[in-house]
């Protein structure tokens, strides 16, 4: 009796695990954003027209914000340039009438992945385009001798800065990603992700 409950155990485990579910499949599916977002550690140079005492280069911190004279802090990560422009100009008309500003990118350093596990050089990889996992797994020098490709995963932190943030575990088998005929692809990673190889 013992052996068939363990089995069924199993069983019903391995279905759960075998089974890709949809939010799984939406974040695989995710579109890439059409312009890109700042984030920490991204350098922009914010310009004040006619005000050479406003206008600096700034880092993102890691909390998202930039530091600026007169009006204090700015939320900039999850942004555009363009929006951060609007923003500084909005709080600047408090004290300069019709300011004009500007917010250019000088520095894309916000965007990496990371490899874990069973590949020649595991560590944290910064980016300057987009990756895709089998990209990723190239920027470590590939599998050792050890590696179970295809037991991989790829860890997603979603809903970030949010009371659900949570991170998923997100299945992938290196011969679906070659073949291209598994449910989830070879797929664009987002920033933060971890590939994890066992």
């Amino acid at each position: 009796m013992r052996l068939l409950v363990g089995g069924l155990i199993l069983f019903l485990g391995g279905c759960v695990a075998g089974s890709i579910s949809h939010e799984i499949l939406r974040e695989v599916k995710r579109p890439l954003p059409k312009d890109f977002l700042l984030g920490p550690e991204d350098v922009v140079e914010v310009t004040v027209w006619k005000n050479q005492d406003l206008s600096r280069i700034v880092t993102v911190r890691p909390d998202g914000m930039i530091s600026l004279p007169l009006i204090g802090d700015v939320q900039a990560s999850g942004l555009t340039a363009e929006q951060v422009g609007e923003i500084i100009a909005k709080k600047l008309s408090e004290y300069k009438e019709n300011p004009s500003v500007s917010v250019s990118v000088k520095e894309v350093n916000s965007y990496y992945i990371y490899v874990v596990g069973e590949v020649v050089h595991p560590g944290k990889f910064p980016l300057k385009s987009y990756a895709t996992v089998l990209q990723g797994i190239s920027l470590a020098g590939g599998f050792t001798q050890y590696a179970s490709k295809n037991r991989m995963a790829v860890i997603r932190t979603i809903d970030k800065g949010t009371p659900n943030e949570r991170q998923i575990r997100i299945p992938v088998r290196y011969d679906d990603l070659v073949s291209g005929k598994g449910e989830i692809g070879n797929f664009q990673l987002m920033s933060g992700d971890t590939i994890v190889v066992p």
